[in-house]
């Protein structure tokens, strides 16, 4: 019996040097993430390459006068542009391919023949506030929520201009 008892007090014995033994560390697991100011433009995200829209003037016949349209974004409405909250969004509209090519304008739509229409950007729909090249549109302090940008061209009619399909390319930039 005492050697049960001996063995019961030395297994308790082990066990609880052997509890002793077991050292406990405590420390932190320290986590980040770093954010970086970003928009978007219709939806889409990049830096390079971005649609901003389609001006359409839509089919006139050649001896029209003018022609006003608005610049549309994706999914049929105007441009939009979503940021990042406390970024203030600036939108530049940059020089087209065929700029200076036609009076009556300070860009022009050309058919690939050598004719031009002449058209501007205005920042209205009443084309009353032009947008000369390299004019920037600077939206509110973004909240986090897309912003509307309307932005509005009109195009003007010239003798002789032959039928055909009209074309420009401009370039844009947004910073932020």
């Amino acid at each position: 019996m005492r050697s049960n008892l001996s063995r019961c007090i030395l297994a308790g014995l082990g066990l609880a040097l052997a509890f002793h033994a077991h050292a406990a560390t405590t420390g932190n697991i320290n986590s980040t993430l770093t954010l970086t100011a970003a928009c978007q433009v219709n939806g889409s995200s990049g830096t390079s390459g971005m649609n901003f829209g389609t001006l359409d003037f839509g089919t006139q016949d050649a001896l029209f006068t003018s022609a006003g349209a608005q610049v549309m974004g994706g999914g049929g409405g105007a441009m939009s542009v979503l940021c990042s909250a406390g970024t203030i969004p600036v939108i530049r509209v940059r020089a087209g391919v065929n700029d200076g090519q036609s009076t009556g304008g300070t860009r022009a739509l050309a058919d690939g023949a050598g004719n031009f229409v002449p058209y501007d950007f205005y920042t209205d729909a009443g084309h009353s506030q032009l947008l000369a090249i390299d004019g920037t549109i600077t939206l509110p302090t973004s909240s986090g929520v897309a912003q509307t940008v309307n932005l509005y061209g009109q195009a003007r009619g010239k003798a002789g201009l032959p039928a055909g399909v009209y074309t420009d390319t401009v370039s844009v930039e947004l910073s932020f």
